[in-house]
């Protein structure tokens, strides 16, 4: 069986991978698949705490993070079809541009 210092090492290898693609990369699609991974790892997290702690409160706060992970994507597809026929590009510095 996988130990709790495991996991927790992997949510946090997860949540790191998903900050650095956050500061780092300038396109609004990737930057939501970096918040998604974050999400991910959030979401390892709890399952594993209800694991260690034998109950299953954290796979219900993971189907929770499930459900708000579907509702960003469908806003965020949203925001980047609009975005990319406005600009023709998914630069996030072009979206200062998108206001005048």
């Amino acid at each position: 069986m996988i130990s709790a210092e495991q996991l927790l090492f992997f949510s946090l290898t997860l949540f790191v991978i998903g900050v650095f693609g956050l500061l780092v990369r300038r396109n609004l699609l990737f930057m939501l698949i970096s918040i998604e991974i974050m999400l991910n790892a959030v979401a390892v997290l709890f399952v594993a705490a209800g694991s260690y702690h034998h109950n299953s409160d954290g796979q219900i706060m993971y189907l929770l993070i499930l459900t708000l992970a579907a509702s960003e994507v469908a806003v965020g597809l949203g925001l980047v079809i609009q975005m990319y026929r406005r600009t023709l590009s998914l630069d996030v510095d072009q979206l200062s541009k998108m206001h005048e």
